[in-house]
C-alpha cells in the first residue's frame, strides 16, 4: 500500500448530523479502514429510500471498489429507477457476531459490527467502470470467481443498471465483549456470557446439469468465511 493509500485508509470521516452516532456514542467509529472492513465482510446491504411518502428498505447484493459501493439490477427495478432521480438513500450493512446473554432480561444484547451510509446514487455509464463494478460484485461473493466464468456480454451489460454510492457520509457502530449487568445482579445464580455466531460455508452442491468431468474450481475449493 502506498503512503497515499495508507493515509486514505486511516482517514477519519467527519460525522454529520445524519451519520453522528448518538445512542451509545462510545460504540461509534468513523475510521474509513474499519468501515471498509465491515463492508468487505458483509454480503447483503439494505437500501432505504422514500417514494411518494412511502418508505422502502430493499435487501440486495453489493460490491465495493475503493471509496464507492455499487449496486445493480434490472432497468425495470423500482428501487434503481427511484434512485436515479437523485433521491436521498440510506444503505446499511450489519454483521452479527454473537448473542450477549445477561443475568437480567433487560441487559440482553448482541455483539455486532454495522455500517450506515448516506448519500445519493449515481448512474455508472462508462463501460469499463461498469465491468469493474460487476467484477466487484462477483469477487465480493466469491473471491477469484470472476476469472473462472464467462464475463457479461454486450446484451447483458445493456440490460443491467449499475449505480455507485460514494462512501463520504458514513459511520460504523460496534459492540464487543461480555454482558453489562447492574452491579447488584452479578451475584445472581444465573449463567451469563456470549454465544458466538458466524456464517460458515457448507459443502458445495454441484448443479445437476454439471458435466461430470468438471471438478471444483479454485474459488470454491478455497472459499472461507
Amino acid at each position: 500500500m502506498s503512503p497515499l493509500d495508507n493515509a486514505i485508509h486511516q482517514e477519519q470521516l467527519t460525522p454529520t448530523q445524519r451519520s453522528q452516532i448518538k445512542r451509545v456514542s462510545q460504540r461509534g467509529h468513523y475510521e474509513r479502514q474499519l468501515i471498509y472492513e465491515i463492508l468487505d465482510e458483509g454480503l447483503i446491504c439494505y437500501v432505504g429510500f422514500v417514494v411518494d411518502n412511502q418508505p422502502f428498505v430493499i435487501p440486495t447484493a453489493y460490491g465495493r471498489v475503493e471509496d464507492k459501493i455499487y449496486i445493480h439490477g434490472s432497468p425495470a427495478s423500482r428501487m434503481l429507477r427511484s434512485l436515479l432521480t437523485g433521491i436521498e438513500v440510506c444503505v446499511t450493512v450489519t454483521l452479527l457476531d454473537g448473542l450477549v446473554l445477561a443475568r437480567s432480561a433487560f441487559h440482553h444484547s448482541m455483539n455486532y459490527r454495522s455500517v450506515v451510509i448516506f448519500g445519493t446514487a449515481n448512474l455508472v455509464q462508462d463501460t469499463e467502470q461498469k465491468l469493474e463494478a460487476l467484477r466487484a460484485f462477483t469477487e465480493h461473493i466469491v473471491p477469484e470467481r470472476w476469472t473462472e466464468v464467462r464475463p457479461p456480454n454486450r446484451q447483458e451489460l445493456q440490460g443491467t443498471l449499475v449505480l455507485s454510492l460514494p462512501i463520504t457520509e458514513a459511520s460504523a457502530k460496534v459492540r464487543t465483549g461480555p454482558p453489562l449487568d447492574d452491579e447488584e445482579d452479578y451475584s445472581l445464580p444465573v449463567w451469563a456470557g456470549v454465544l458466538p455466531l458466524q456464517v460458515v460455508a457448507g459443502d458445495a452442491i454441484a448443479d445437476p446439469r454439471l458435466h461430470t468431468e468438471i471438478g471444483l474450481p479454485y474459488s470454491v475449493r478455497n472459499y472461507r468465511r
